[in-house]
């Protein structure tokens, strides 16, 4: 599976942005997909994960309520559309797949087998 996430871009606080991640191969819809992000000067950190029927959803306690993860199957996409912006938001974000991974692992980046090349969200204040 290779992924290509887009959407990235500066945006002030409060403000909404959707990111993308296209994914390629014919069994897209059998696998999680998730979000990851990684601010300057920080550790990588799990964000958002959605199952492939996109029944089940999972998010980190920091952006709960105001980000939300979908998915496509049909387009081969998954999508986190980021509302309510703070500048502690700013960070290059990951798309990231796997075809098996377990609940307990989704917040375990080195538990995802795929990882696309991240695209940089810059929240101004």
């Amino acid at each position: 599976v290779q992924l290509q996430a887009s959407g990235g871009g500066l945006v002030q606080a409060g403000g909404s942005v959707r990111l993308s991640c296209a994914a390629s191969g014919r069994t897209f819809r059998s696998y999680t997909m998730g979000w990851f992000r990684q601010a300057p000067g920080k550790e990588r950190e799990f964000v958002a994960a959605i199952r492939w029927s996109g029944g089940f959803t999972y998010y980190a306690d920091s952006v709960k309520g105001r980000f939300t993860i979908s998915r496509d199957n049909a387009k081969n996409t998954v999508y986190l559309q980021m509302n309510s912006l703070k500048p502690e938001d700013t960070a290059v974000y990951y798309c990231v797949a796997d075809r098996g991974i377990i609940l307990s692992s989704l917040v375990h980046g080195d538990q995802w087998h795929y990882w696309g090349q991240g695209t940089l969200v810059t929240v101004s204040s």
